[in-house]
This record gives C-alpha cells, sequence and structure tokens, in this order.
C-alpha cells in the first residue's frame, strides 16, 4: 500500500511552454499618443495593497502607452466575458505590427468596437473604463522596468480608485462579496471561472458559516 502510495505521489520534470498556472485575467486601458484608446487583455497582474503589479510584452502597445502616459486602467472581467477577451488576444495597437507579433497578431485601431465593448470615463485618469467589467482600478504606473529576460516589462500602479458592480459588494460596506464575484482566470491558455468556496483566511473580513 505504501509502495503504491508512493508510486502515485511521484513527480515528473516538464518543459511546458509557458508558466499560466491560473492567473487573473484583466483588459488593460490605457491612451495613445493621438488620445485614442487602446485595450489589450494581459494575464500577469497581482496585487499587494494598493499596488498592482503588471508583466507586459516589451513590444507591445500598452508598454510604449506606460513609458509615456503612465495613466491607466486595471479592468477586471468576469467568466462570462471570456468572448470578448478572446476577441482582443490576437490583436496589437502597434502599427506597424512589431516583428515579434507578425504573422500571428494584427493591427487594430478601434480595440473596443473589435471586442463588442462599450468604454465609459474614468474619473481620476484619462483612459476610459470598460463599462461591462465588474472591477475597474483607475491607476497610475509609479514604475515601468525591464523584465529579467528583457522581453517584457514590469508596471508597479498605484490604484486611484476603484469602481464596482454593486451587485458583487456587501451591501452597506466597501467589500467585494467573494460569493458573488468571481474572476476569469487564465489556466495553461485556458478559460475558466471559479469552482464552489473551500474555506476563508482567518484575516477574512467577510467570512460565512458553511
Amino acid at each position: 500500500m505504501e509502495a503504491a502510495a508512493a508510486e502515485q505521489a511521484a513527480h515528473v520534470a516538464i518543459e511546458p511552454s509557458i508558466l499560466y498556472f491560473g492567473t487573473p485575467v484583466v483588459l488593460l486601458s490605457t491612451e495613445n499618443e493621438d488620445g485614442t484608446p487602446n485595450l489589450a487583455p494581459m494575464s500577469s497582474a497581482w496585487a499587494l495593497g494598493r499596488t498592482v503589479v503588471l508583466g507586459l510584452g516589451a513590444e507591445g502597445q500598452t508598454a510604449r502607452n506606460l513609458r509615456q502616459r503612465p495613466e491607466l486602467v486595471i479592468n477586471v472581467p468576469g467568466p462570462d466575458q471570456w468572448r470578448a477577451v478572446e476577441r482582443l488576444a490576437p490583436l496589437t495597437g502597434r502599427d506597424p505590427v512589431p516583428a515579434a507579433k507578425a504573422g500571428v497578431f494584427r493591427f487594430e485601431r478601434d480595440k473596443f468596437a473589435a471586442a463588442g465593448l462599450r468604454p465609459e470615463p474614468s474619473e481620476t485618469v484619462g483612459p476610459s473604463r470598460v463599462a461591462e467589467c465588474p472591477l475597474q482600478l483607475e491607476a497610475r504606473a509609479e514604475r515601468v522596468g525591464p523584465g529579467a529576460s528583457g522581453d517584457f516589462v514590469i508596471v508597479e500602479a498605484a490604484v486611484l480608485r476603484v469602481h464596482a458592480d454593486p451587485r458583487i459588494v456587501v451591501p452597506g460596506t466597501h467589500h467585494v462579496d467573494p460569493a458573488e464575484w468571481s474572476p476569469l482566470i487564465y489556466n495553461f491558455r485556458h478559460y475558466f471561472g471559479l469552482g464552489p468556496e473551500l474555506g476563508h483566511t482567518f484575516r477574512s473580513e467577510t467570512p460565512r458559516t458553511p
């Protein structure tokens, strides 16, 4: 019995082409040099306090915009919006298309229309929010630097204002209700939502009795 359990527990060394092991998808809205909006999906984002750290392709239009105009909106879609995200996935705001993206991506000027999404004005920054996204974080890029490989840039964005669909907010509070909110998850290039709740951390401010 013990030998069988040990055999089942054995790991194998693998070399996956990507390491998106269940990360949230966000849509980043920025402003182009001519004032037009750019909208781009990305799946390397994490938050620490009021700072959101983003990993972006170094040659993309979003990275170029943030180097010159640091305001942005981090729009967080829900699982039912994965098709809109996927409509954006093969598009780039760079014209001409960078060599690293040629043959795979195509230039699109109006990404909101291409995705079937609606822009709405922000309150503290210039770029528009995505009206359909349940969570929208207006932010400013405080630091934009190269990643270790040189293929990416790391952005540290300070969140200035958070907008939330009232349906996902605990009534009478400023807390997002985890039972009502599910982010869109990018899991090894497949889209998922959250499964049933397993429990909560001792620091939770919205605990529920199982």
